[in-house]
């Protein structure tokens, strides 16, 4: 248990913590936009906010479920980045950069392979250039799947996972509870607005694993993955795709120096996110804080200007010497 974060006594709620950040967007820097293409015919789109010179570290910023470079924590971070003059990327998701991507399919929780192709990417235009990851909610828990597959064979050099459900079934049980449901409300409208725009594509329409009249009755995560997230990424079903997706297992086999950090009051997760010290890798740092909800950390300032232990803590650790 750390104790070097500390909430003020006005955000000592976890909801206050969650949704205050992002009704206060801090101003991000200017990025630029480079299309990737993957191997299967797909696209996403990463956003930099700088080129890196000869040998300079790149950090690559993995966001969460339905999120983008727009998110209240990626500008958070880009903003600090750009005053210490680190290079970083936004590496969007599969439909998550304002434009539908081109295949049935989109991303999920457990889906690495988007990730190693950019990565690799990447090594190949800056070999000189160690790469650092930050992943987001489901971008940590795609970041924690990553480096347990790879173990040595990572080509990242140091990353940080903020928030993550790492115990996907959990998570999705407890978004179906008292005041959680309404982020899972907020995130399913989203999820069911994208299938609505491909089932309505005549070109996509057949692939699509559901009808239009369906869509509206997918109003859980369980539900939505069950009958659209697991079918279209090769799944037998919900169960198999939480199973085989979820991080908390593939903590044991990082190794490379990776920061994982909780809220115990995160209303998107129960204990069941928190590995118990066998389960965790000599090169992983795990942080349980008591308070900080889904992504907030609020430790300082006023409601209006709230301030943040995220951003110095993960450039902290990923810039580390060590």
């Amino acid at each position: 248990m750390m104790t070097n974060f500390l909430p003020p006594w006005w955000a000592r709620n976890p909801h206050i913590q969650t949704i205050l950040p992002l009704l206060t967007k801090v101003d991000r820097p200017e990025l630029r936009r480079e299309r990737f293409e993957l191997q299967d015919g797909d696209f996403i789109d990463l956003d930099w906010l700088s080129t890196p010179k000869e040998g300079e570290a790149i950090l690559v910023i993995i966001h969460g479920l339905e999120g983008s470079a727009e998110s209240h924590y990626v500008r958070r971070l880009l903003h600090d980045c750009n005053k210490r003059g680190l290079c970083a990327l936004v590496h969007h998701h599969r439909s998550c950069s304002g434009e539908s991507n081109r295949l049935a399919r989109s991303y999920h929780s457990g889906d690495t392979q988007d990730l190693q192709e950019n990565l690799q990417h990447l090594k190949l235009r800056f070999p000189t250039s160690p790469l650092l990851a930050v992943g987001y909610s489901l971008g940590g828990n795609v970041l924690t799947k990553y480096l347990g597959e790879q173990g040595e064979n990572s080509l990242l050099k140091r990353g940080a996972v903020i928030s993550a459900p790492l115990k996907l079934s959990a998570c999705a049980k407890r978004l179906e509870k008292g005041f959680s449901k309404v982020y899972q409300s907020y995130l399913i409208k989203q999820l069911q607005q994208k299938v609505t725009d491909k089932v309505k594509d005549d070109s996509l329409r057949d692939a699509m694993p559901v009808s239009l009249a369906q869509i509206s009755q997918l109003d859980t995560f369980y539900a939505f993955d069950h009958r659209v997230t697991a079918p279209l990424h090769g799944f037998t079903g919900v169960d198999d795709y939480y199973q085989k997706s979820s991080g908390i297992d593939y903590l044991a086999t990082i190794r490379q120096p990776t920061l994982v950090l909780h809220a115990a009051d995160d209303p998107f997760m129960t204990a069941d996110v928190i590995p118990t010290e066998d389960k965790i890798s000599s090169h992983v740092t795990y942080e349980l804080h008591d308070q900080g909800g889904h992504v907030g950390f609020i430790n300082g300032g006023n409601p209006f200007k709230p301030k943040y232990y995220l951003e110095q803590r993960i450039l902290n650790f990923l810039l580390s010497p060590e």
